[in-house]
């Protein structure tokens, strides 16, 4: 399960050392982390970061198919965890040292910046290959933080980013070796740990106000 660890003015968010993906009580954890970077003061920022292969393989299908009769519920708890890190008063970095796919690579899009590994590991958004629609939320989020021609190619092909192309795409803010990625994202945090509070949260809600009011909108998630 993930876990919060404090470096000086940086919060380290590690999300797991499995696939990490969204499990309900994953969510909630999670969701808890958040709340505690977000009460606290002084100067302060976060890096999401996870150990072993993978950074997040997104939404858990497994968990899905044994509860159908939760789907709605569970896409707008997945929908308010975007929105809470796209909006959340502190600068976050996102840590990628694996593959980061589908909702995990969303939730990369939600944090501020963020650093992958180099040489292997894939970033991937391949909902057109396994027949899942983009729900309005999540389509206004990644359009919102991607180029639209990289948007357009990452949402209707399914391309797999290996770290240097995901910069070059601007997918990413730096490409870095593996035993770099987490010392590379904590440096990033730090230099803007002064940023947090009041100030940057309402420049976020304000900056994002239509990608947050579709990732909030529960009368009809799923679009």
């Amino acid at each position: 399960m993930p876990t919060l660890d404090r470096q000086d003015s940086v919060y380290i968010l590690d999300l797991g050392d499995g696939e990490n993906r969204f499990h309900p009580d994953w969510i909630a954890s999670v969701e808890g982390a958040l709340a505690e970077v977000e009460k606290a003061e002084g100067p302060r920022s976060l890096v999401t970061a996870a150990t072993g292969k993978f950074f997040s393989n997104g939404l858990d299908l497994d968990w899905l198919m044994a509860h159908g009769d939760q789907y709605q519920d569970y896409v707008v708890s997945v929908h308010g965890l975007f929105a809470r890190f796209l909006s959340l008063p502190v600068i976050t970095v996102a840590a990628l040292q694996g593959h980061t796919f589908a909702a995990g690579a969303m939730l990369s899009l939600a944090n501020d910046f963020r650093v992958m590994r180099a040489d292997r590991g894939f970033w991937c958004l391949p909902e057109v290959d396994i027949n899942i629609p983009f729900t309005p939320g999540m389509s206004a989020l990644i359009q919102a933080r991607l180029a639209p021609q990289t948007a357009h190619e990452a949402m209707v092909t399914g391309r797999r980013y290996g770290g240097q192309d995901a910069a070059a795409a601007g997918i990413v803010d730096h490409a870095v070796a593996e035993d770099a990625v987490r010392t590379a994202a904590v440096e990033l945090a730090q230099a803007q740990a002064g940023k947090a509070g009041d100030t940057l949260g309402t420049i976020k809600a304000r900056m994002y106000a239509p990608v947050l009011a579709a990732l909030r909108d529960t009368s009809n998630p799923l679009g």
